[in-house]
């Protein structure tokens, strides 16, 4: 609380901005926090919705700032200038700004004889552990998940197999865009917004963040990974199901298998003051065991499942899991790198495989991790032929 904060960002797509304001703006304002109290100086357009409803201690409108500065200047001020005007009187002289703060903004602010420094530490450390509200807007948003991910199965159970082994929905063929119309459709009906959500067959979902294009075809994996944004509120729930539409094969089904083991473990690995990378090993050592190994595809690959032909990344070649909130990637990570749980982190876990040849498998759900354990805050069956 020492440091004079200062962010100058839109709230719509800074995850920072709303944190600290908890109002949505689709411009750039200015929020600052100094000796423990916060500001916002907001335009004639939103001073007035800003008083009802930003978390801040005072509310500035712009105006009143940057009209005396035009008189005094003969011209239009600069942003920099207003925000000089408005840490003047305050014997504000340095702050302390986010990673992604504007650098030309930063520039002229020191001309002005305000210092801007940034560093990798993050603005709000208390964004990593949830609030009980906050809680509350992820499982509402995870709701909203369920019900876009509910929609996309039941599109592709009701698919029919075509003799060329395509999937028909009403004599036309089922397409990934046509799924994934679906799967955003019924989270708009909630108050969702779908951005990028996979829809991924076949070979394509050998690439964990490849969206999907095209014809779907029965007996492949279909990863389906939704990640919506709940408007309202603008946090985001995160969950994926692999799913077959008729048989899978031996091979998958063993793969599938092996993830949903890790999915098991994982979760029961996680609690408080585990270190976030001992879940992420325990994971790969059990996919080692039991025969599915991570590396560039090709004849030397020890696994039971290969292809010659395709070198490239086989096995388990992502991280465990990530924290969700505001931002559908946030800390902590369970990955190679070193992160410390803590209770009231809310994190992804979804293990998963991928081998050329055979098909894509992931599996993910949300836990709130907690002193003794963690509580699995998404609920969906999981089933991989349908």
């Amino acid at each position: 609380m020492s440091d004079t904060l200062l962010i100058v960002a839109d709230s719509e797509r800074d995850a920072n901005m709303l944190y600290a304001t908890g109002m949505f703006a689709p411009d750039p304002f200015i929020w600052f926090r100094h000796r423990g109290r916060s500001a916002v100086v907001m335009s004639d357009l939103e001073v007035d919705r800003a008083r009802k409803q930003a978390r801040v201690d005072e509310v500035i409108g712009q105006p009143g700032i940057s009209k005396p500065l035009e008189k005094k200047l003969g011209r239009r001020p600069k942003l920099a200038e207003i925000i000089t005007a408005i840490f003047k009187p305050r014997r504000i002289r340095s702050a302390r700004v986010p990673s992604n703060f504007p650098l030309a903004l930063a520039e002229q602010l020191r001309k002005h004889g305000v210092r801007v420094r940034a560093d990798d530490k993050p603005l709000f450390p208390a964004r990593e552990r949830k609030r009980p509200d906050e809680i509350r807007a992820i499982e509402r948003a995870l709701r909203i998940t369920e019900a876009g991910l509910r929609a996309g199965i039941e599109t592709i159970r009701a698919a029919r197999i075509a003799r060329d082994g395509r999937l028909t929905l009403t004599d036309s063929t089922l397409t990934s865009e046509r799924v994934r119309a679906e799967i955003d459709i019924a989270m708009t009906r909630l108050g969702g917004i779908g951005s990028h959500t996979i829809v991924a067959g076949g070979e394509q979902a050998c690439d964990p963040h490849d969206g999907g294009s095209g014809p779907l075809r029965a007996n492949e994996a279909i990863i389906l990974d939704v990640f919506p944004r709940d408007e309202r509120t603008g946090y985001h729930g995160d969950m994926t199901r692999t799913v077959v539409r008729g048989k899978a094969s031996d091979a998958l089904l063993r793969q599938f298998n092996a993830v949903r083991e890790a999915h098991r473990l994982a979760i029961k690995t996680i609690r408080a003051d585990v270190n976030g990378r001992a879940v992420h090993r325990t994971v790969q050592e059990l996919f080692e065991q039991r025969g599915f190994h991570t590396g560039t595809a090709g004849a030397n690959q020890k696994s039971e499942i290969r292809n010659q032909k395709s070198p490239r990344q086989q096995g388990f070649f992502h991280g465990t899991g990530h924290g969700l909130g505001l931002e559908v990637h946030e800390p902590p990570r369970m990955s190679a790198v070193p992160s410390l749980l803590k209770a009231g982190h809310v994190v992804t876990v979804e293990p998963g495989l991928y081998y050329h040849g055979v098909g894509g498998v992931r599996i993910e759900d949300v836990v709130l991790v907690t002193t003794t354990g963690c509580r699995v805050l998404s609920k969906f069956p999981v089933a991989l032929e349908i």
